[in-house]
């Protein structure tokens, strides 16, 4: 259950009133007046709580739990223990989340400047925003309603963030321009230089890197990952992406929307990811190549060539999953064909 000191919980509701939440396609089993105080895990719950159950793995976590209301999928539904008032959707991870939203609602900012923060005259920074101590907001730069500019955070000149985005504290902006509803956590940097340079033996002379950093709606980015602008291009990203902490997107790339870039991964400079690709953990992607939409790469692998919409792959270079896995386990069975006769 969520710590009190940290979160503000605006339950209790009624099981009907958490079902209409829920999504299309659900179906209420029991009695939806029954009252729900809390979300809590299966093995947790207690009768004032509501659960979900969205993997098989824990169906018996489910039928051992005390919890008085769960969510749950229709093929699983017969499982649960006596007593239990069930929301029924086919997609109970999804209904989960709106309901764990009404009862922990992202808390809303403070409006209004604190003291200590340095506000430059020339800068546009709205009624309803928020800006923390120590934070820096610098000449021409927009800051619109409903955001927030965590503490020790910098608004570097020009810079715009958008209607009820949130900038974390000790995060940087820079050479960009931030969509509505953003959530950018502590430490980002946004708009850094380009790695861009011309190599040579009489010393590396810099490329002056002359873009931006343009996001989309609805994005986020993770606590100490780093956007770096075009070097003219502009450096872009989707509406709604998701990209986790301590990720390096390179730049000129160009994500599409509702790409996913999971922790430790980097993106090389220009190379486009198209709609809703997935890098796992600590992947990479090489630059000036394009990434087809709904390409899914595994942890710890790397792309180093075009790839057909659609594709899973894996390995380093990534190969399909399939091959790569049939590979492994090709090369695990001769490691103990030659274990053996040794």
């Amino acid at each position: 259950m969520a710590d009190p000191r940290f979160f503000d919980n605006k339950g209790p509701f009624s099981v009907a009133e958490l079902s209409a939440l829920a999504g299309d396609d659900v179906v209420v089993r029991g009695d939806g007046s029954v009252s729900i105080s809390d979300v809590a895990p299966l093995d947790a719950a207690s009768e004032n709580h509501i659960s979900f159950l969205d993997n098989r793995k824990y169906i018996e976590a489910f039928e051992a739990s005390a919890a008085r209301a769960c969510i749950v999928a229709p093929e699983l539904a017969d499982r649960a223990p006596d007593g239990m008032v069930l929301i029924v959707t086919p997609k109970p991870y999804r209904a989960y989340a709106r309901i764990a939203h009404a009862f922990y609602p992202s808390a809303m900012a403070s409006t209004g400047v604190h003291p200590s923060a340095s506000i430059d005259p020339e800068a546009d920074v709205s009624a309803d925003a928020a800006v923390g101590a120590n934070a820096v907001v610098e000449a021409g730069a927009r800051i619109a309603a409903g955001a927030e500019i965590g503490a020790g955070a910098v608004v570097g000149r020009g810079v715009s963030v958008g209607e009820g985005s949130r900038v974390g504290a000790n995060a940087s902006l820079a050479y960009c321009e931030i969509g509505a509803r953003c959530e950018l956590h502590a430490g980002v940097r946004i708009g850094t230089r380009g790695f861009g340079f011309d190599m040579s033996a009489e010393g590396h002379l810099d490329v002056p890197q002359l873009g931006r950093v343009i996001i989309g709606d609805d994005v986020e980015v993770g606590a100490n990952s780093t956007i770096d602008r075009g070097a003219g291009p502009d450096t872009l990203i989707g509406n709604g992406c998701k990209i986790d902490n301590l990720v390096q997107i390179g730049h000129n790339v160009r994500m599409g929307q509702g790409c996913v870039v999971v922790a430790q991964s980097g993106v090389a400079g220009s190379t486009v990811l198209s709609d809703f690709v997935v890098l796992a953990a600590q992947s990479g992607v090489s630059g000036h190549l394009k990434i087809a939409p709904g390409t899914q790469l595994a942890a710890r692998s790397g792309i180093m060539r075009d790839t057909e919409p659609g594709a899973k792959l894996a390995g380093n270079p990534a190969i399909p999953a399939k091959e790569y896995f049939r590979q492994m386990a090709v090369l695990g069975k001769l490691a103990k064909d030659r274990h053996r006769k040794n």
